[in-house]
Parts: structure tokens; sequence; C-alpha cells
């Protein structure tokens, strides 16, 4: 590959070598169009994205690894380390983000556009194997007593954990002492639970199916077997109670000496009217066979609405 380089580039006839290289001569620059900032210090690179992060104009999540094309730029020295500048646009809204690097710590930081996604933690709190500083390094390697004195808080650390650690490598070498076994209890536990799931998700189906909803269900909970205990089943609806209530209304004698019978208005009328039956009023229709007799023995002429007398006739 390498004897082909000098044969790809093309030479024009009135090239002059004294004037320089073909970038040179021709005027360009080598990075082409990422170089057409560069007389504001400003070079386009290609720059991954080092963490997660949040972005403050569309609200989404962009992933570590994301690569965008960024405007690098020198702002500073830390010692002999130079601190740079990124300043990229998300693809997936208008907004521009800015992120500097930060040698003292190792690390980046943004500065605006957004927002890092906290995923650090303390490495003793989970108990994990730091490393040493330099600090702390150096200091071992010159102060003797510094160095004894950290061995035999080594040692009694590893004291300390000797039995936990044996704990867990009894635990491992009886549970995984026949991996046959605990393959096959595992993979029956895990048929339990598929058939679990599988079974409330029926549930779930056939009562949306009978509701007509079209929704996510959360799992049950002993808070809402208390809940649905303590509620009370309603036989009568909302509009046959608001009825109901508007009929006591009406009932109720606007003077104070008069009784529940008075009536009162065409409005009170119309209510009982449409409430009473003629069976609540004492009131019962002859059958029409009774009626046909009797008219022809009358020789009254039928009526299609028919005959009334009041039950305690009837009884008489």
């Amino acid at each position: 590959m390498g004897e082909r380089k000098g044969q790809n580039k093309y030479y024009p006839p009135d090239y002059d070598p004294k004037k320089g290289g073909l970038n040179k001569f021709q005027g360009t620059h080598a990075l082409r169009e990422r170089a057409r900032k560069i007389h504001l210090g400003i070079i386009i690179i290609r720059f991954e994205m080092p963490y997660n992060i949040w972005c403050e104009g569309c609200q989404n999540h962009i992933g570590m690894g994301v690569r965008y094309n960024a405007e690098k730029t020198k702002v500073g020295m830390y010692y002999t380390t130079p601190v740079f500048k990124f300043r990229m646009k998300c693809h997936l809204c208008e907004n521009h983000f800015e992120i500097q690097t930060d040698p003292g710590n190792l690390d980046y930081t943004i500065l605006s556009g957004a927002r890092r996604q906290e995923n650090r933690w303390d490495p003793l709190q989970n108990e994990q194997v730091v490393p040493e500083t330099k600090e702390v390094q150096k200091r071992l390697f010159d102060d003797a007593m510094y160095k004894l004195e950290h061995q035999a808080k080594d040692a009694k650390a590893a004291a300390d954990a000797k039995p936990v650690l044996q704990k867990l490598v009894e635990r491992n070498m009886t549970v995984w002492d026949d991996n046959y076994e605990a393959n096959c209890r595992l993979r029956a536990e895990f048929r339990h639970q598929k058939l679990e799931i599988k079974g409330q998700q029926e549930l779930d189906r056939q009562l949306l199916a009978k509701s007509s909803l079209d929704i996510a269900l959360l799992p049950e909970t002993n808070q809402d077997r208390e809940m649905a205990a303590l509620m009370k089943l309603q036989t009568k609806s909302a509009l046959e109670r608001e009825s109901e209530q508007r009929l006591e209304l009406l009932m109720r004698p606007a003077l104070p000496g008069a009784t529940t019978t008075t009536f009162g208005g065409l409005k009170r009328q119309k209510a009982l009217n449409n409430h009473l039956h003629l069976q609540d009023l004492g009131i019962r229709r002859k059958k029409l066979e009774e009626t046909d007799a009797s008219n022809s023995t009358s020789g009254k002429p039928q009526s299609l609405v028919g005959d009334y007398s009041s039950s305690e006739e009837s009884n008489s």
C-alpha cells in the first residue's frame, strides 16, 4: 500500500516543485473542509460522546459513543497539557452544546447546552479495590514506617474479610456442586414463573375486553385488595339517585302545618304521575273478558280505555 501513495497523486502540468507541496501550490489545506475555520483557531474533528447526557434543547437522551462533527478549539493550558473545547450540534434539534476537557481530573466537563447523566459513585462504598494515589505510592516508597503501617492495615482488612469469603466459597460449592441438578432447578423455577405470567396476562386481557379498555394493568397488591374490600357496591345509578332526591324535595310540604299528601303545583303532579303506578294507588284493571260480558249484558258501548274500580269495592 505504501508504494501506491505517490502514484495516486495528480500533478498538474504547471506544477513547480520549488513552490512546495501540492496543497501549497493549489492554495488548499490538507484537511480540506475541516479546516475552513482554521484562521479562527477552529478545526472540525469527529468527536465521540464520552458519557451519557441529556440535551437541554429537546430533552432527549444521547448515549455514550454517539459521534458528532465538532469544532475543536484550544482554550488554555493545564501545566503542559492543552485544554480543548468542543462545540457540536444535537442531531435531534437545533441546540448546540459545548464540552471541555479536564486534564486535572481526567474527565470531560459540560459547559452549556446539556447535562450529564450521573452514573458515578464512590468505589469505597461498594468495597471495591481502589488503586493507591500517587501521593500514597510516593510515601510508601520513601517512608519505611508508613509502609509498615500500611501493610499492617492491609493484613487486618484481609483477616476481617476472610470469613465472609469462606462462606461465599462454601455456598457456591453447595449450590453448584452438581451443575445438572442446579440447572434443572433453575429451569423448573423459570417455567413456573412463565406460567404464572401467562395466566395473569390472560386474566388482564379478559378484564380489559370486558371493560372495553386499552390500558396497561399493574400487578395487584395487598393495598388494592384492602381498598376493594372497603368499597360498597352501589345498585342505583347517579340519575336514579338524583331523581329520588328531586321527588323527595317535591313531596316535602311547603308550609309547616301542611301534610305530605297536600299537592301543590304542576311540577309536583307530573312527578307523582311519573313515579306512581296503579298498583301503588290500590287501583286494578278489570280483565278483558269481564268487561266484554258486562258490556254485552248492559248494552253499553265498549270503551278502549277500560273500566276501573277501587280495590275496596271489588273486595266488598
